[in-house]
């Protein structure tokens, strides 16, 4: 018989995403947190009323908390999330964050800044030294790793112990990486952000955020941005959000495999003038040559990848990025974003090389002015 007074030994990510947030273990209980779908709730409980709290919520709170290592507080969307985030910038003060970033993350950045809510400081975050000097003065270093869509990638514990010695919180978008292949609470980070919209819960049917910390105050700061402002995910999205986190370990792992693989075979094709990979993770970037003309051709000439503009599905999806106005200059015009999904490489291969060598034999490498669409 074990014994109850010896401590139980840690659990590793893969199961940790499976026993966590679970009902307790007694007859007749389901296995999972089913959906609730309360407004009001009887007086005197943990809940009180809709915005401030639901079963359903805690349920994937809890477990992408103990991947994270803090407490997470569940959101309507990524955005939301970042919102409420950069809502903690006291009026005034400066932000330092990457050039490459997010186009939601530098529209909000730029839209404080318009409004003199903030002011915003944008640099190269692969400059360490340019980086931690940048963080005197500032408020906040919010920044991602890898960044999206150059998929540079950050030296998180130095730049977080040089923004703490300015006295600068640090925030960073751990939605690319996911838990399962950095913890950056660990290394020192403030908070950590998802779109869990995308890896967390993997099906492109949720729309969710998810923001997470280890020390109490920021989580009671987060949670009174989320209930002031009602930036609240639903009952059935945090239920599937949580159902498709159980299994993100499997996900990743033959994601990641699949990616790595498509690099080492991508790696000289004549019609790439580069391959971006940091070496993890599930994305790819891809700088067609001749810019946005045969960029834009190929992402209209393949069967299997999906021309998208989300990422983290089962299902490989991509699109060129410039065509999004919000989007760097500094990001190449045929710069093209793939998120690899679970279908077979050889089969991901093929369509993509095809699709490659289709706009190659068809010489349409003049970089053509292309139209954009508005960010919606």
């Amino acid at each position: 018989m074990t014994d109850p007074t010896t401590p139980a030994p840690a659990l590793r990510p893969e199961t940790v995403a499976i026993v966590a947030g679970r009902p307790a273990h007694a007859p007749d209980e389901p296995l999972n947190v089913p959906v609730h779908l309360a407004s009001t709730y009887v007086a005197g409980g943990e809940h009180v009323y809709g915005r401030y709290g639901n079963p359903s919520w805690t349920a994937f709170e809890d477990t992408l908390g103990a991947l994270e290592g803090g407490r997470c507080v569940a959101f309507a969307s990524g955005i939301a999330a970042v919102s409420a985030v950069l809502d903690l910038v006291p009026t005034g003060r400066r932000v330092v964050a990457p050039r490459h970033s997010y186009t939601g993350t530098v529209m909000q950045l730029d839209d404080r800044a318009s409004a003199g809510r903030i002011t915003v400081e944008y640099v190269d975050i692969t400059d360490t030294a340019a980086v931690a000097a940048a963080c005197e003065g500032a408020a906040m270093l919010w920044f991602e790793s890898p960044t999206n869509p150059a998929l540079e990638v950050a030296d998180i514990p130095t730049l977080t112990a040089a923004a703490h010695a300015h006295g600068a919180l640090v925030a960073v978008d751990n939605t690319f990486a996911t838990p399962l292949l950095q913890q950056p609470l660990t290394d020192g980070v403030d908070i950590v952000v998802h779109s869990a919209t995308k890896y967390i819960s993997g099906h492109s049917d949720v729309l969710m955020g998810a923001v997470i910390a280890a020390d109490p105050a920021h989580v009671d700061a987060i949670t009174a941005r989320r209930s002031l402002g009602g930036a609240i995910p639903s009952a059935l999205e945090a239920f599937l959000a949580l159902r498709g986190l159980r299994t993100l370990p499997v996900r990743m792992e033959r994601a990641q495999a699949t990616a790595a693989e498509l690099v080492a075979r991508l790696a000289g094709h004549p019609a790439l003038d580069e391959v971006r990979y940091p070496g993890f993770g599930a994305i790819i970037s891809i700088v067609v040559r001749g810019g946005a003309a045969p960029a834009e051709a190929l992402v209209g000439r393949t069967r299997l990848w999906i021309h998208a503009t989300s990422l983290g599905g089962v299902e490989s999806t991509f699109e060129r990025r410039r065509r999004w106005p919000a989007e760097a200059p500094t990001i190449p015009e045929g710069l093209v974003r793939l998120s690899v999904g679970l279908e077979h490489v050889d089969d991901l291969y093929a369509d993509l090389t095809g699709a490659l060598d289709e706009v190659a034999g068809a010489g349409d490498f003049a970089d053509d002015a292309v139209s954009r669409h508005p960010l919606t």
